[in-house]
């Protein structure tokens, strides 16, 4: 398919994409399938009492993600998600939906999915990939990429100190997330393996 025949939103998808036809509508029903994927995983919630920011597997999802399809297509299935959950599907945590949410004490942690999902992306595309260490190390860097925006939201909209905001939005989380990014880390092999790359 020439650039000339095709229509305006093919022609952005195919630069935001790359590839021919074919491999535009692949790439589509990647980024589709890893924004479910991200959906699925945010049903998995625990609510804590004393914070607004739950414990969700959305982490797990987002590095997944993010390591197995790479940098553009990653970031394009975090925002898929979040245009999902911003007409009012349920896909946010604990089924919920809705533009609140994306102006709520959690947007920080959910914005910050889509520079997370693509520097896991791009560090898989430059070898991160390769070993169980530099794979654990490219993710823990994406949580680290979801972190900082979370916290900054969720200190700003509390009107909360530095030492309360990581009492509400890091503290409780860390230990899981760690247990997260092992699991993360340990389904690559499955999730190359579905993606027919190694």
């Amino acid at each position: 398919m020439s650039v000339l025949s095709m229509t305006p939103s093919q022609s952005i998808a195919t630069a935001a994409l790359g590839g021919g036809k074919q491999s535009l509508t692949n790439n589509i029903l990647l980024v589709l399938a890893g924004s479910v994927l991200i959906a699925l995983s945010a049903q998995i919630a625990v609510p804590l009492p004393f914070t607004p920011v739950p414990v969700t597997g959305q982490t797990f999802a987002i590095l997944v993600v993010g390591m197995a399809l790479g940098s553009r297509r990653g970031a394009l299935a975090v925002m898929a998600y979040l245009m999902e959950g911003a007409s009012g599907l349920p896909v946010f945590a604990g089924g919920t939906g809705g533009l609140p949410i994306l102006m709520g004490p959690t947007a920080g942690y959910l914005f910050g999915f889509i520079p997370a999902a693509f520097a896991t992306g791009w560090l898989a595309e430059h070898g991160w990939d390769r070993n169980p260490i530099s794979t654990a190390l490219a993710m823990l860097i994406g949580n680290a990429i979801i972190y900082i925006p979370g916290l900054i939201v969720l200190g700003t909209m509390l009107n909360a100190t530095p030492s309360v905001t990581l009492g509400y939005g890091f503290l409780p989380f860390y230990l899981g997330d760690a247990m997260k990014l092992v699991l993360a880390a340990a389904a690559m092999p499955l999730a190359w393996k579905f993606l027919g790359k190694k």
